[in-house]
């Protein structure tokens, strides 16, 4: 039996508190997966933080949605 694979698709990723010359381009499957990605490779831990809003924007229709990770659990929240 063939499982289906998910169809990755190209999305800009920034972190909320830095500037958008800092976002990066991941390939992911979704905009959550992306979030994820971007905050274990590009996060930006600070002392008392325990949490980073980012946004994620399709790079192939430009549908845009923004979360909150945890970032000592990993727990994803759309934000709007």
């Amino acid at each position: 039996m063939t499982e289906a694979t998910e169809q990755t698709r190209r999305f800009s990723v920034q972190a909320r508190h830095v500037d958008a010359h800092h976002a990066r381009v991941l390939e992911e499957t979704s905009f959550e997966a992306a979030a994820v990605a971007y905050a274990e490779e590009f996060g930006l831990p600070f002392a008392d933080e325990h949490e980073m809003s980012v946004v994620v924007r399709d790079l192939d229709n430009g549908h845009q949605h923004s979360f909150r990770i945890d970032l000592d659990t990993g727990d994803t929240t759309a934000t709007g």
